[in-house]
């Protein structure tokens, strides 16, 4: 009699977790498709690192190191005057990207997206002056901009190319 009641509760549960999994796959999805605009030279998909990646490469480098590297991160500001520079996060800290020769810049409202970078990374020394003309570019109030007194260390990236995703549902 017991077997017959365990048999008949793991039957019973059977038939409610298939009913469960049938409701969840009978409502109807949207497809995105996913598309990517390029900036400066076209970007490679081959051996892009991600967030624990990138961040490791980067404590690994000293001052005057560079590496090769393409990774994904979200962008967190662009500079407001032209494009002529982003921050990512890397971690918990940010990487400031410019782009190599000025030759491309990037669209203003790209802060909160995921992009991929390709490019040189390496660890710099940012001056006073610098510091200041990027908080005035990121649009910072003059006492923020005044605010700034000491050199910086920084996770610095030369990049050659952009890859900025781009959705369209699917029709």
């Amino acid at each position: 009699m017991k077997k017959l009641l365990f048999f008949a509760a793991l039957a019973f549960i059977a038939v409610a977790c298939t009913q469960t999994k049938k409701d969840k796959t009978t409502q109807p999805t949207k497809e995105v498709a996913v598309n990517f605009k390029t900036f400066g030279d076209g970007v490679t998909s081959e051996n892009i690192l991600f967030q624990e990646d990138i961040l490791h490469t980067y404590q690994n480098l000293n001052s005057g190191d560079s590496l090769d590297v393409t990774f994904k991160a979200k962008v967190t500001s662009v500079c407001q005057s032209k494009g002529c520079w982003m921050r990512v996060a890397i971690g918990e800290q940010e990487a400031m990207v410019k782009f190599k020769d000025y030759a491309f810049f990037m669209p203003k409202d790209l802060a909160g997206q995921e992009v991929v970078i390709q490019g040189k990374a390496f660890v710099a020394e940012v001056s006073v002056d610098e510091q200041r003309h990027y908080a005035e570019d990121a649009g910072k109030s003059e006492e923020e901009v005044l605010a700034i007194t000491e050199v910086e260390k920084t996770l610095s990236f030369e990049s050659t190319g952009v890859l900025v995703p781009v959705t369209q549902p699917n029709k």
